[in-house]
């Protein structure tokens, strides 16, 4: 069994980023929640056009529709502003890269 061994020091930058997919999984559930409270806030009374009454959960349906992508697209502005304002505090260091290559 033979082995061969080799090192080797680079430079590495190291970061924080906020994770998108969280940001964006927090701005749909924001979206969900504004919805419901738009919907407990409406008047459920005939419209004088077209003596039309639409159900709570007709009206929560269509703000669903409205709020989750505004809600969604807030939360993706928010984490990119985060990042660009993390990648001002980049660190760079030396890491030591090595690679171990063993024969049976």
């Amino acid at each position: 069994m033979s082995s061969h061994d080799s090192s080797q020091t680079v430079e590495a930058t190291v970061r924080r980023v906020p994770r998108f997919g969280v940001f964006m999984g927090i701005g749909v559930v924001l979206g969900i929640i504004a919805a419901g409270i738009l919907t407990m806030m409406g008047s459920y009374e005939p419209s004088e056009a077209v003596n039309v009454v639409y159900p709570p959960g007709q009206v929560f349906g269509f703000l669903l529709l409205w709020t989750v992508p505004i809600g969604f697209a807030l939360a993706s502005v928010v984490a990119l502003i985060l990042e660009r304002v993390a990648r001002r505090h980049d660190h760079v260091v030396r890491v030591e890269h090595e690679t171990i290559i063993t024969n049976d």
